[in-house]
């Protein structure tokens, strides 16, 4: 069976989805019988009215002398084929929820809508056209059922490179990996560390979406005097790092808005017996992220320090709750041999 995926190319950023897409093609290619490629489209979002035409671009795509399809993200999964299954990570969301809570960049007026209505009908049409559809999370799932009022079935991403996240010493740091964004909010981070008077340090380490987030993050821990407790680490990291900084930490944190899924920063964390610290609307992390395994806050600086301080305060507390994330994570039992069983059925 020749199977092709099919994901977005935004040039030079990278982050969970391109590497799902990297480690399915090559389970798949380990799967006898298989052979797989990734096709990556190149996706610019802006202005808003070029969304119209990346729609068609995809949708005027012919694929040959292939047997399956398996779609990731808009607009790529667009492409026309008669045996498609998507796996489906987000929609694109500044047409659907992100619009429903005013932070679309699609805007309001004519133009907006319009492209809003473009977007709802080429992705209408396309999952009518699917063998099946998956989603990522509940999360992502429930998404598609309110506002396309289409069915589908859970299938939760396995955990890339999972012999690397083993665990460690409990050290002096809580780590924040993953893409570095205003909507992963490390920011928030940041501020809540600065009303803490003692406390672990924070190391921050990942590839910046853009470098004016980046120069906020650097003028921040300057003007916070915080330049002895945080650590900017800034760019792509090789996968040994990451892992060593979350096998040693005294546990992780993730904040981002309305995660789709429970993100690949909280499973590496989970698997390396850490316990997470998010937020109250981080979206899907909280299908795990809870009392007995993290800790919880309110979006803001003042509650994220009193959070902050009571998950670290007290080391042997901290670990126990990783030890709890752990078994957690390992009780779901998510295996890229199920994940491929289910995408070739």
């Amino acid at each position: 069976m020749k199977v092709l995926v099919v994901n977005n190319a935004a040039p030079f950023q990278r982050g969970g989805a391109e590497e799902l897409a990297d480690h399915l093609v090559a389970q798949l290619n380990a799967t006898p019988g298989v052979e797989s490629e990734l096709v990556r489209v190149p996706f610019s979002w802006e202005p808003a009215e070029r969304l119209i035409e990346e729609i068609l671009i995809s949708r005027g795509l012919r694929l040959y002398n292939v047997d399956r399809v398996i779609g990731l993200k808009f607009p790529a999964y667009l492409i026309p084929h008669q045996n498609k299954v998507l796996w489906l990570l987000h929609q694109f969301r500044q047409a659907y929820d992100l619009a429903e809570a005013g932070q679309s960049h699609l805007g309001d007026d004519d133009t907006g809508r319009s492209v809003n209505k473009a977007i709802r009908a080429a992705d209408n049409a396309c999952f009518a056209e699917c063998r099946r559809i998956y989603c990522n999370s509940p999360v992502t799932q429930d998404r598609l059922r309110r506002f396309n009022n289409v069915s589908s079935e859970v299938l939760y991403p396995p955990l890339n490179d999972a012999e690397l996240f083993t665990g460690g010493d409990y050290g002096d740091y809580v780590f924040a990996g993953g893409r570095v964004a205003a909507g992963k909010r490390q920011h928030l981070l940041i501020e809540a560390l600065a009303k803490l008077g003692k406390g672990p340090r924070l190391i921050i380490a990942g590839p910046p979406e853009n470098e004016a987030y980046a120069q906020r993050l650097r003028a921040l821990v300057a003007a916070l005097d915080l330049e002895d407790r945080v650590e900017l680490r800034f760019g792509f990291h090789p996968r040994q790092d990451i892992a060593r900084w979350a096998n040693n930490a005294l546990a992780c944190a993730y904040l981002p808005f309305d995660e789709d899924s429970v993100g690949y920063v909280t499973m590496e964390a989970f698997a390396a017996g850490k316990a997470v610290l998010t937020t109250t609307d981080s979206g899907g992390l909280l299908e795990i992220v809870n009392a007995e395994t993290g800790a919880l806050s309110d979006p803001t600086p003042e509650a994220l320090a009193e959070a902050f301080a009571k998950l670290t305060a007290d080391p042997a507390k901290a670990a126990a709750k990783g030890r709890a994330a752990r078994d957690l994570w390992r009780d779901k039992n998510v295996t890229w041999g199920e994940t491929v069983r289910r995408l070739l059925d």
